[in-house]
């Protein structure tokens, strides 16, 4: 996530008051114990990065049938008067349902949590490494990825349960991230920090499935006509033997 700003100008809020806080336009803040801290616009790669994720994250839902949706912008609380924005989120489709027909801030509580969060690093690397991790790790969300474009690294960390925090693996360039929680969920790390736009994917799944198609139709065309050539061996066979009956040769004894 990029650098958070405290704004002084506001008075400390409560949870549930941040849920109906009304601020300035256009400007999102996440809440930390009672203070609001205003969220710049992210750089491009930032960016770029989350909305790659995502597709990836969705891909991989959809391919495996699971009831699990990928979003950004919703806040997840981690103290009573503390509540984060990952810059990824996955949840059940069943609780982001929930949430969405809320007429207050998208906010998974206590009771509602997530299988998986992202931060994508900034000027604010700290946060994510040492806080937002500590604050994760205590409401168990089950893994956590800290995506760090300036050192080049990957950081997964897993296993909340347990009273020492989370466990992590590191991947760098030239490696592949292994998801703990979904094993075939395979990115390589050069990808991620250079990765292409949600547009290009499209059209490179669409290649793909325009490919596939291509093959599935060369197929049924041999198949067919292999079918054919039977047939007309079959057909020719027949005739033989017609016309050595009609000759007076049995064509089962020859």
């Amino acid at each position: 996530m990029t650098q958070l700003q405290t704004d002084i100008s506001t008075p400390t809020l409560t949870f549930e008051e941040y849920l109906y806080y009304q601020g300035k336009p256009d400007v999102i803040c996440e809440l930390y114990r009672g203070k609001l801290l205003e969220m710049p616009i992210p750089p491009g790669l930032h960016t770029r990065i989350c909305h790659f994720l995502t597709a990836q994250f969705q891909r991989y839902f959809v391919t495996h049938d699971l009831p699990l949706v990928t979003t950004g912008l919703t806040g997840v609380r981690t103290e009573d008067n503390t509540s984060r924005i990952p810059d990824v989120v996955i949840c059940s489709a069943e609780l982001w349902d929930r949430v969405c027909t809320r007429k207050c801030a998208g906010v998974l509580d206590f009771e509602e949590k997530p299988v998986m969060v992202v931060e994508v690093t900034s000027d604010n690397w700290r946060e994510d490494y040492i806080l937002k991790r500590a604050e994760y790790a205590m409401v168990n969300i089950p893994e956590y990825w800290i995506i760090d474009p300036n050192k080049s690294k990957i950081q997964v960390c897993f296993n909340s349960n347990n009273d020492n925090g989370y466990e992590d693996l590191e991947f760098l360039p030239g490696q592949d991230i292994h998801s703990v929680q979904f094993p075939d969920l395979i990115l390589p790390v050069n990808r991620v920090f250079s990765p292409p736009l949600v547009t290009d994917l499209i059209r490179e799944e669409q290649a793909e499935r325009t490919q596939l198609e291509q093959r599935v139709q060369e197929e049924r065309q041999r198949v067919q006509e292999e079918r054919q050539r039977a047939e007309e061996e079959r057909q020719r066979a027949d005739r033989l033997a017609q016309r050595l009956r009609e000759m007076g040769i049995d064509p089962d004894a020859v």
